[in-house]
């Protein structure tokens, strides 16, 4: 994507990002602790993930079998063996002053995940511990006027599994493309609940950008911890737009990690950017390399779902629908499972698709309700009457809103409001033949007359078969039979 500048030169944004994904295991990366989000703080903790002295650390066997679905689902090489290492920095969010990460050997090397039709290498996935949490009071929210901080280590040693892509990403629609489809696949695979909100997936962004048509990576500036997709898009322009700017002003970009203000909705400076060397990797001697069994990754490989790629890909084909609606119903927790629950109860996929997209989607915005908690056979059950014509669809959408919001069964509420539908063809014909017989003038002016009287009296005596039946005559049946019967 071309981006042109205010001078009128155009420029191309180069980005790779770096996903940072909490793990669902029960426990810590090399602890017993809980892993559980919410608790109260310095709760979930003990002398492993806080790094006391004579602690030792063992490896979670749960977070292996996560980084080998990973693996499986985004086409990585899964080495024999790697290999932790120590990172080391001085952050009061780091109880050890280090994290156990993997640095050159890391679990999946050399993945990749297509984006509508364009490939984005993902250079690594590797294991390391989280961070535990610093909390800055004062008016800010920084550390720059703050008053004091506080941390809570409950999130040190979280297992978190990073995922950095190769510098692929040519702009902020595609990186949030990317984040989507990486997220709804990390979900289906199990391996985490992906909740940004949370912050069990976090993004940094790394942002260059270089004259239209070259070759050559510009400086890149990376902007940390990026917690919704709004604010990677935001984030990613705004840093676009200001490194052009300063290159077109005959400055230089300085490489640097930056911090996305929310509130002023621009980055800012945080400090300057570390390279490996400034971390003084080593290996972490209290822990042997993670060695996967054949076995294990056999039964990983074995247990993989259905990827959201493959299961849209299906769902066009099979169902009729588009793109669009394959991407919702996927994009919300269950919807898809919910639809072909009730594709298998004997409705079209293409009808169920529509309305599961649209009313029981609207029912559970407004409702805020689990899609787990919807029973198929309600939706299955309206969609049968107004296929065989025992209600019309707006009468369906009302039932079908009823039956949800008060868990009734469909046809029960059918029966109480009498709204069941005429379409038995004998009964419509003889009603239709009385109105005529009772109108004839009517039916001799719409014989007679032009254009713009025959639609005048057929809307007449169309209202007027309608009120014969009391409102419940098929008009998909009625109006086919009128028109033959006014010809005739």
């Amino acid at each position: 994507m071309t981006i042109v500048s205010d001078a009128g030169s155009e420029w191309e944004l180069v980005s790779g990002l770096e996903v940072h994904v909490e793990l669902a295991s029960t426990t810590k990366l090399f602890c017993g602790c809980p892993n559980n989000f919410g608790s109260e703080p310095n709760t979930n903790i003990c002398p492993v993930c806080l790094g006391l002295p004579g602690s030792l650390p063992v490896l979670n066997e749960v977070v292996v079998e996560y980084a080998l679905r990973v693996g499986e689902a985004f086409h990585f090489d899964v080495p024999e063996r790697s290999v932790f290492h120590r990172k080391n920095y001085f952050y009061p969010d780091m109880p050890k002053d280090y994290q156990v990460t993997q640095y050159n050997e890391p679990i999946c090397s050399r993945g990749w995940l297509e984006i509508d039709g364009t490939r984005i290498g993902i250079l690594r996935a590797h294991l390391e511990e989280d961070t535990g949490k610093s909390t800055h009071v004062g008016t800010t929210g920084r550390i720059h006027g703050a008053s004091h901080s506080l941390v809570d280590y409950n999130r040190a040693g979280v297992p978190l599994l990073e995922i950095v892509s190769d510098p692929d990403i040519r702009s902020s629609e595609q990186a949030v493309a990317y984040v989507e489809e990486l997220r709804a696949t990390l979900k289906a695979i199990g391996v985490s609940d992906v909740k940004m909100e949370e912050g069990s997936l976090r993004v940094d962004a790394n942002v260059s950008v270089r004259r239209a048509g070259s070759t050559e990576f510009g400086t890149r500036c990376e902007i940390k911890n990026l917690n919704s997709l709004k604010s990677l898009r935001d984030a990613m322009d705004y840093e676009a737009r200001r490194q052009i700017l300063l290159l077109e002003e005959g400055e230089s970009v300085v490489q640097e990690t930056r911090h996305w203000s929310e509130v002023e909705l621009h980055t800012q400076s945080m400090r300057s950017k570390e390279e490996a060397y400034d971390y003084r990797y080593f290996p972490e001697p209290d822990l042997v390399p993670v060695a996967p069994t054949a076995e294990l990754r056999a039964k990983v490989r074995a247990e993989m779902p259905e990827l959201p790629a493959v299961r849209r890909a299906r769902l066009i084909e099979e169902w009729g629908v588009s793109e669009k609606e394959a991407r919702t119903l996927l994009g919300v927790d269950g919807l898809a499972d919910y639809a072909e629950a009730v594709v298998a109860l004997g409705a079209p996929g293409r009808d169920v698709t529509l309305w599961a997209t649209q009313d029981v989607l609207a029912y559970l915005n407004a409702s805020n309700a689990a899609v787990s908690l919807l029973d198929p056979a309600t939706l299955a059950d309206v969609l049968s009457m107004v296929r065989d014509g025992s209600i019309s669809r707006n009468q369906g959408k009302d039932v079908l809103a009823e039956a949800l919001a008060e868990e009734k069964r469909p046809r029960d509420i059918v029966q109480e409001r009498g709204l069941e539908q005429v379409s038995d063809e004998g009964a419509l014909i003889a009603a239709i033949d009385a109105v005529l017989a009772a109108n004839a003038d009517a039916v001799a002016e719409y014989r007679a007359g032009d254009d713009k009287m025959r639609k005048k009296k057929r809307g007449f005596l169309m209202g007027e078969c309608m009120k014969a039946l009391k409102g419940q005559g098929n008009p998909q049946l009625l109006n086919p039979l009128l028109d033959a019967r006014l010809e005739g």
